[in-house]
C-alpha cells in the first residue's frame, strides 16, 4: 500500500503535468522514459521442405555467421512494411506486409535497448530467386533446421525463443504461462 502522502504528490505531480502543453510532455516523456532502437526481423520457412524444414539465413559482413533478414524500422513505419522492405533488400524476395504473419511472440525485447518485431513467411524455394547485394549481403540460402550453419549470437539467441537452433532450452528462459 502507498502511503497517503506519497500517493497526494503523485497526483499532484499528474495534475500538473497534464496541465503542461502537449509538446512539453512530450519532450519530458522522451527524456524520462528509457529509448529503444526497433527492428523487424523475418523468420522465411521452405514452403516445400519435408522434415524439419528450411530457413532462409543470410551470411552478412563480417561474415563468421549466418544471420535472419532483418533491419532498422524507419521513423514511424509500420513494423510489417519494415519487414517485407528489409526482406526485399537483403535477399530479393518481394512479398507484401500482408503476408507477414506475426510470430508468437511478436516482439522480442532485448536486455541491450532493442526490440525486434518478428514475423513468418512461408515461399517455395524452387521458384524463388535469391539475390544479394554482395556489399551488405555476401550470401542467401536455404538451411535445414536440424542442420544449421553457424548462427551469430543474436541470431542464435532469437531463433531459440521460437524453439530453433543450438540454444533452445539454454536461453532465453520460458515465456511464463499465461492462460489460467
Amino acid at each position: 500500500m502507498i502511503p497517503r502522502s506519497r500517493a497526494t504528490g503523485r497526483a499532484i505531480g499528474y495534475q500538473v503535468f497534464y496541465r503542461l502543453p502537449l509538446p512539453v510532455r512530450r519532450r519530458l516523456v522522451r527524456m524520462a522514459v528509457p529509448k529503444y532502437i526497433v527492428g523487424a526481423v523475418t523468420l522465411v520457412r521452405d514452403s516445400e521442405a519435408e522434415g524439419a524444414g528450411r530457413l532462409l539465413l543470410l551470411r552478412q559482413p563480417p561474415g563468421r555467421g549466418w544471420t535472419l533478414p532483418a533491419g532498422l524500422l524507419q521513423r514511424g513505419e509500420n513494423p510489417a512494411v519494415g519487414a517485407a522492405r528489409e526482406l526485399y533488400e537483403e535477399s530479393g524476395i518481394r512479398l507484401s506486409p500482408a503476408r507477414l504473419v506475426p510470430a508468437v511472440p511478436n516482439a522480442i525485447v532485448h536486455a541491450k535497448g532493442w526490440v525486434d518485431v518478428v514475423f513468418t513467411a512461408e515461399v517455395p524455394a524452387s521458384t524463388t530467386e535469391l539475390k544479394v547485394d554482395g556489399a551488405e549481403v555476401f550470401e542467401a540460402a536455404w538451411h535445414p533446421l536440424d542442420d544449421l550453419p553457424r548462427l551469430s549470437w543474436a541470431t542464435a539467441r532469437l531463433l531459440a525463443y521460437y524453439g530453433i537452433g543450438p540454444l533452445v532450452g539454454q536461453f532465453p528462459p520460458p515465456l511464463p504461462d499465461t492462460a489460467e
